[in-house]
């Protein structure tokens, strides 16, 4: 009798009319109307890199000087320069008139539902406000100002009035102690910091002040300290007797008041002029200070934003995020399309697990973006926002953090929207941007990223450094230079931690340390990073496989996978946080083993099973597979402030049987 061959189908596909409508189709008959569909425009983007991003210019109303080169090779790879004879300035194009803008251009929301709403107006005021008085300082081009800050819309202005004059912008997030501070601005030796007292999380409230006066001392290039209210009123901040004890400290709100009505200025720097500094997430040492040029992040955003995510101006657009991490830098440049960022700072269920999509509800998101974490425990909350949610303006959700699991997928269709792009995302701090992310006018697949990002020659490199056709797992690499490759890592003088990091594992080929496979439909999974990976009988395996089919059974929260010296050898031991009032008894276990089985392979089943109550995460919320595997070893873990929760890792203190 023959067999039947079921093929899968798409969760989405775009209309004709809705492809039609997408900033990608736009620009694609505009620029290259040559090209037939979206996969041609991202053959002519690698083979023509140059033209490409002047096209990015041109189309989305870069405000500068070109230049008339589009491109400068170097000796190597992170050495090419596109439109190297350009000028510009980062703030002039987020605070660009863009017809078609919205009133307000942030949106600021706080765990109570308090709204801030700040036009455009009051941002450039404000903006300009700030710089006068930067100048004031003796702030200069390439002198660093430092934010440690909660997600409001100060932080912004400050970045904002910084880039105006050519500073270069460096944050993190207000959760983080003074070890993680200092281990960052430390080396990057700021001349101002500006820091809120406090901020709100799942209904506490958390002072900074008692922790900001032991930085400052800590930080001996500071000249001055700008202090931000945000759990007090400004007057019963003035009055503390920390604030007393902080040297060079002045308040946020006296200093925007004495400004206002500076004129609105904008220094012409080159393209290479450094606009931030990111920080790696220094699970292994100190942070890398990754040091990134202003027209390459700039080109590479609006690339992203219009035509990966079809941001239009006049949307409103969120990303759940923090200061300490990169989508803080990619939302905020969502100012240059002429769309309204909407921040929201606390615990995304906070108070009740709707929280977000409340107010994608009530701002009528076009674009909604969170981790795949987040969506993985709404889906095991059973929240049915199709059911409970008006989300008819939602045209894109934006997936990144970690690898979204096939059943992520299959649940934003069945119980957020059937109608919407799901644009998972992957990418990362090196180039404050993605390597592969969405296309929305193509097909959607479950567990499936669409397509590799425009300007950038994505494959999947074997260990003799050969591209890899479908369903063959390998290093997923970048082989053409693009905009945003980093400057250099701050204090790396020779260039050789910069080396390291992306260049030595393939002679002049960007490896980004992910693991990764190509699928019959032109998509990518990841499969989890390089360095977690698992060698299983001798046979490589992400951790992300794992996660997919452990994390599906009711009676398991989340797990974290690591590879285990042992007998000469390395065996798998997977631990597992269990939902509450749930034991990990000796059937769960066999359940956990014929799953992984029949669903992977007998090679992805652990060899030793362990209960834990708390997964060490970083402070983006990524889960640090390195930082278990070097306490299980009996390794010292190097940066403890790098993780959100660093108490967690005494549970996997010789837990495992011999």
């Amino acid at each position: 009798m023959p067999t039947t061959t079921i093929v899968p189908m798409a969760l989405w596909t775009p209309t004709e009319e809705r492809i039609a409508a997408t900033e990608t189709d736009c620009f694609r008959l505009t620029m290259r109307p040559e090209a037939t569909n979206s996969q041609d425009l991202w053959q002519w983007s690698v083979d023509e890199p140059g033209q490409f991003w002047r096209a990015i210019w041109d189309w989305c109303g870069v405000v500068g000087e070109p230049g008339q080169r589009l491109v400068e090779p170097g000796e190597q790879f992170h050495q090419w320069r596109f439109l190297p004879d350009a000028t510009m300035n980062f703030a002039e194009n987020l605070l660009a008139e863009r017809p078609g803008a919205k009133e307000s251009a942030i949106v600021s929301v706080s765990e109570d539902g308090t709204t801030r709403q700040v036009s455009w107006v009051d941002l450039r005021s404000e903006v300009a406000s700030m710089a006068s008085y930067f100048r004031e300082l003796g702030v200069v081009a390439g002198d660093r100002v430092a934010a440690w800050m909660p997600h409001i819309p100060e932080t912004i202005v400050a970045f904002l009035a910084a880039s105006s004059i050519g500073a270069v912008f460096t944050s993190t997030s207000a959760d983080f102690g003074v070890e993680g501070v200092v281990d960052r601005f430390g080396q990057t030796e700021p001349k101002v910091l500006i820091a809120a007292d406090g901020y709100h999380y799942a209904g506490k409230s958390f002072d900074c002040l008692g922790r900001l006066g032991e930085i400052v001392d800590r930080l001996p290039s500071l000249e001055t300290v700008l202090v931000v209210p945000n759990l007090a009123s400004q007057l019963d901040v003035a009055n503390s007797p920390v604030m007393a004890s902080i040297p060079r400290s002045v308040l946020w709100p006296e200093v925007i008041a004495a400004n206002l009505g500076a004129d609105l200025a904008f220094e012409q720097l080159p393209g290479d002029h450094p606009i931030y500094i990111l920080y790696s997430s220094g699970t292994t040492g100190k942070p890398k200070c990754i040091v990134h040029r202003s027209l390459g992040v700039l080109l590479k955003h609006l690339s992203e934003h219009r035509l990966h995510s079809d941001v239009k101006a006049g949307d409103e657009m969120f990303f759940f995020t923090t200061c300490g991490w990169m989508m803080w830098n990619w939302l905020t440049s969502g100012l240059a399309c002429g769309a309204t960022i909407v921040l929201y700072d606390g615990n995304p269920t906070f108070p009740n697990p709707d929280r977000l999509f409340d107010l994608a509800q009530n701002r009528k998101l076009s674009l909604f973006g969170v981790s795949a974490k987040f969506i993985d425990g709404a889906m095991k909350a059973g929240l049915q926002p199709i059911k409970t949610h008006d989300l008819s303006a939602l045209r894109t959700i934006c997936s990144t953090g970690s690898p979204l699991s096939h059943e992520g997928f299959a649940w934003i269709y069945s119980s957020v929207k059937a109608d919407v792009h799901l644009a998972s995302m992957s990418g990362g701090t090196d180039l404050c941007g993605c390597l592969v992310s969405g296309d929305p006018t193509r097909p959607v697949w479950a567990g499936e990223i669409q397509a590799r990002n425009l300007g950038m020659g994505i494959e999947v490199f074997n260990d003799d450094g050969h591209p890899e056709g479908p369903g063959v797992k390998g290093e997923l690499v970048c082989t053409t230079p693009f905009p945003s490759m980093p400057l250099e890592f701050w204090g790396d003088s020779d260039g050789s931690r910069y080396q390291a990091a992306y260049f030595d594992r393939f002679d002049g080929v960007w490896a980004h340390g992910d693991f990764a496979s190509w699928t019959e439909n032109g998509g990518m999974i990841i499969h989890g990073r390089s360095d977690a990976t698992l060698n299983s009988f001798g046979v490589r395996i992400g951790t992300a496989e794992i996660y997919r089919v452990v994390e599906q059974l009711p009676e398991i929260t989340e797990a974290i996978a690591i590879g285990q010296e042992h007998d000469n050898d390395t065996r798998v031991v997977l631990f597992v946080r269990l939902v509450q009032g749930e034991e990990l008894t000796p059937e769960l276990e066999q359940k956990i083993r014929t799953d992984l089985r029949t669903k992977c392979s007998p090679r992805h089943v652990p060899a030793v099973i362990v209960s834990v109550t708390e997964i060490p995460r970083t402070r983006s919320g990524k889960i640090v597979e390195m930082a278990v595997t070097n306490v299980v070893h009996g390794r010292p873990v190097k940066n403890l402030e790098a993780l959100a929760n660093p108490e967690a890792l005494e549970q996997f203190v010789d837990r495992l049987p011999d």
